[in-house]
This record gives structure tokens, C-alpha cells and sequence, in this order.
């Protein structure tokens, strides 16, 4: 059984700031709570702990807990007023023409997939800003500040832009990234079927978040440590596709 060891990247008196992995859910699953999430990780340390915000289990990187009810309030009233800088990193296929961009559509659950995301116009407002950081053939490292917190909005709006993340079973194309998809242009699965994959979750990080501390008033940048899985596809890219 996979070990989940989410890390400590800012502590003060009022807030917890964690890098979490990828796998581990933010909040405890409703149904099933014994699953790995990070409230009953850190809750003998801390008790009161309370989030706010989430990330999508497969998605890794910075979230913010609060340590009382009145910080929590606080945070979240910033989290609505768009106070808080995200930043993101993804891999994604092909390269966004233009390179970067203002990508402004509105977002609605599926009446017909539950729990899929697509562009209606009887959505709400969803707007992610992008710009390409590095070209790799076929596939791109993507940066992008998300103004909107809808579920799964990068990953529809790169759908959008028609450069899915290069694993989302949802979104994209393949539900697993192999190494022979790097090494070999004309990649065919079934000629591989032994690989172990490279990469079996969507490459999406929450990078960075920057906002004014809503207690002390200081302007607080955290940043998360990309996760090994993510920095071994780019390792493999740079030798194979630079």
C-alpha cells in the first residue's frame, strides 16, 4: 500500500501550508473516510485543523488549512474575492497556438457524466491565464494562473485549447504515459504491453500561491516542490526530445 507523506512547506500561529502528493485526497471522502486525506493525516498534530480549499485527488501541490475558525474565515473571503494567487504547472500534448494566452469560457457540470465538467455557456465564469514554458515535439510544459477555482478547470480548459494534459482518462487522450511514447514516433500500445508506465495520474501541479497573510498582513508567497513523477517525464523529454 502507497505510502502518502504530505510535507509542511509554511507554519505560523494561524496557518498550515502543505505540498500535498498526488493520490491523497484533500478532505475525507464522504462514503469512505478511512481513505488517505490530508485533515486525518495532520489531525493528532493538530486538531482544529480546518481547509480551505481542495485540490483534485490526483492533483499535487500547495493548499492552505487554517488553524481556527476566524483565519478560515478570513482565507476563504480572500479565496472569493480572488485575492489569492494560484500558479499551476502541467504537461500537456502538442504546443497552445498562441503560446500564451487568456483562455475566458464558462464552465457546467455534465447533465449526462456525472462528475465531468465541459464549456456551456450555462456555466459560470471560468478564466485561466497560460503561457508555455518549454516545447518537447509533440508535448509542452505549460504554466497557468487559474482566476477561477471551478472543478477541474485546467484540465477542460487545456481540452478547450485542444492540448489535454498528456494523462487525464477524462479530459484526454490515454489513461497512462510511457516512455516509448517518447522514444518511439509511431508509439502503439500493444507493442509494449510489459512497459510499466511512466506517469499514471494527471501532470498537474499547484505550484505556487501568493496572497496578503489575512491576519498579519504580509504578503506570503509558498511554493511546492514539483513531485518526482512529473520531474522523470521531463527528465526523459529533455533527453529524448530536446
Amino acid at each position: 500500500m502507497k505510502t502518502f507523506k504530505p510535507e509542511i512547506i509554511f507554519e505560523d500561529a494561524f496557518i498550515l501550508a502543505v505540498n500535498k502528493p498526488a493520490g491523497m485526497l484533500s478532505i475525507p471522502d464522504r462514503f469512505n473516510p478511512d481513505l488517505p486525506n490530508l485533515i486525518s493525516y495532520f489531525k493528532p498534530k493538530f486538531p482544529e485543523l480546518i481547509p480551505v480549499h481542495r485540490l483534485d485527488k490526483f492533483t499535487s501541490g500547495v493548499i492552505l488549512l487554517a488553524k481556527d475558525a476566524e483565519t478560515h474565515k478570513k482565507l476563504s473571503e480572500l479565496f472569493l474575492s480572488r485575492d489569492v494567487e494560484k500558479y499551476y504547472i502541467a504537461i500537456v500534448d502538442g504546443t497552445p497556438e498562441p503560446e500564451s494566452g487568456h483562455i475566458d469560457v464558462p464552465l457546467a457540470e455534465s447533465t449526462v457524466t456525472r462528475g465531468k465538467m465541459l464549456v456551456h455557456k450555462r456555466g459560470k465564469p471560468s478564466v485561466t491565464d497560460y503561457k508555455v514554458l518549454r516545447k518537447f515535439g509533440k508535448y509542452s510544459l505549460i504554466y497557468l494562473r487559474l482566476h477561477t477555482g471551478r472543478m477541474h478547470q485546467i484540465r477542460v480548459h487545456m481540452q478547450y485549447l485542444g492540448n489535454p494534459l498528456i494523462v487525464d482518462e477524462l479530459y484526454g487522450h490515454r489513461s497512462k504515459f510511457y516512455l516509448s511514447e517518447i522514444k518511439h514516433r509511431n508509439f502503439k500500445q500493444s507493442k509494449f504491453e510489459d512497459e510499466q508506465p511512466l506517469l499514471s495520474r494527471q501532470p498537474l501541479h499547484a505550484e505556487k500561491v501568493v496572497f496578503d497573510h489575512p491576519i498579519t498582513g504580509i504578503r506570503t508567497e509558498i511554493t511546492a516542490t514539483m513531485p518526482k513523477d512529473m520531474e522523470a517525464v521531463l527528465r526523459q523529454m529533455e533527453k529524448w526530445l530536446d
